[in-house]
C-alpha cells in the first residue's frame, strides 16, 4: 500500500471510533437499529443527488447493503448496546482476523502464516476480554458484537468488487439509500412507535445522529471504499482498525466515564498484537499458503 492510501485509510478510524463511542449514549433516544436507520438515510440524502443510479449495479448493490450495512450494524450496535462501549471496541478489532478468512475463500486473497498465527492470537485475546468481570453475564451483548464483526467483513468481501467498478462516495451512498429505510421499517417493527422515539429525543442525542450520518458515514466509508479499490483487503482492513482501539478507548473512558479492568487491557492488547501481525506479514510465496 502506497503513502497516499496509508495516510487516507487511517483517516477512517479517527472518525469511526469516535463515532462509535459516542453512539451509545444516544441509545436513550433511539433504539440501536433506529439510529442506524437515520446513519444511513441521513447520508444518502446528503449524497445520492450528486450520483447518477448506477444501473448495472443495483442488484449487486442491494445484496451487499443487507450485509454490510442493515444486518451487519443491526446486530454490532445492538451488541453495544447491551455491553460497556471499551469492550465493544475492542471486540469489533475481530473484524481484521474475519475479513482475513472472508477474502481467502472468496476473493483467493492467500494469508500468510504470519497473519494466520496474527489471527489464532487474536481469538486468544478475545477469550481473555471476556472474562473481564465488566462482561460478567453479558454473553448476548459479547456474541453479538462478535458476529457483527464477521458480518462487516464478510459485507467488505462483498464491496471489493463493487469498489473497483463504482465511485467510492456514489457507492458509500447507494448502500445507505438502500439500507437506510429498511433499518427504519425493521426498527418500527422490533422496537414499536418510530415517531414516538423521533419526536422525543434529546436535542445531543440529534447531535449525535448528525455526526454518524453527515459526517462519520460519508468521511469513513469514502475514505475506506477508495483504498479498498487499489488494495487487498487484508491489508486495509488492519489499517482501518488499528486506530480504533486508541480513538475508541479514549473517547469510552473521558466522554462516557467507563473503567476498563486489565482483563480488558490484556486481552485487547493481546488482539492488537494478533492484528499488527497481520498487517505486517512479509509478501513472500514461501509464506503464502498454497
Amino acid at each position: 500500500m502506497n503513502i497516499k492510501d496509508t495516510f487516507v485509510a487511517s483517516l477512517v478510524p479517527i472518525f469511526l471510533g469516535f463515532g462509535f463511542v459516542i453512539a451509545k449514549p444516544a441509545f436513550e433516544s433511539f433504539p440501536p437499529i433506529l439510529l442506524m436507520g437515520i446513519r444511513f438515510t441521513f447520508a444518502a440524502s446528503l449524497l445520492v443527488w450528486w450520483f447518477p443510479i448506477p444501473k448495472g449495479y443495483l442488484k449487486r448493490i442491494f445484496a451487499a447493503s443487507l450485509v454490510a450495512n442493515t444486518l451487519q450494524y443491526s446486530i454490532t450496535y445492538t451488541g453495544l448496546d447491551l455491553i460497556d462501549a471499551s469492550s465493544a471496541v475492542l471486540l469489533v478489532q475481530m473484524e481484521v482476523p474475519f475479513g482475513v478468512i472472508f477474502a481467502y475463500f472468496m476473493l483467493k486473497e492467500k494469508p500468510t502464516i504470519r497473519a494466520l498465527i496474527g489471527i489464532a492470537i487474536a481469538f486468544v485475546g478475545v477469550y481473555i476480554l471476556t472474562g473481564s468481570p465488566n462482561l460478567d453475564g453479558k454473553f448476548i451483548g459479547i456474541s453479538l458484537t462478535i458476529l457483527g464483526s464477521a458480518i462487516w467483513a464478510l459485507g467488505q468481501v462483498m464491496v471489493k468488487p463493487l469498489s473497483k467498478e463504482i465511485n467510492p462516495l456514489a457507492l458509500v451512498a447507494w448502500l445507505a439509500f438502500f439500507s437506510g429505510p429498511i433499518l427504519i421499517m425493521l426498527s418500527s417493527i422490533i422496537d414499536g412507535n418510530t415517531i414516538n422515539y423521533l419526536t422525543n429525543a434529546k436535542i445531543d442525542h440529534w447531535i449525535i445522529a448528525i455526526y454518524i450520518g453527515f459526517i462519520m458515514q460519508p468521511i469513513t466509508y469514502g475514505c475506506f471504499y477508495y483504498v479498498l479499490k487499489n488494495n487487498p483487503l487484508y491489508k486495509v482492513l488492519p489499517i482501518v482498525t488499528m486506530g480504533i482501539p486508541p480513538t475508541g478507548l479514549l473517547a469510552a473512558i473521558f466522554l462516557l466515564g467507563e473503567k476498563p479492568t486489565k482483563e480488558l487491557f490484556i486481552g485487547g492488547a493481546i488482539i492488537i498484537v494478533g492484528v499488527i501481525l497481520i498487517v505486517f506479514t512479509k509478501n513472500k510465496k514461501e509464506e503464502e499458503i498454497k
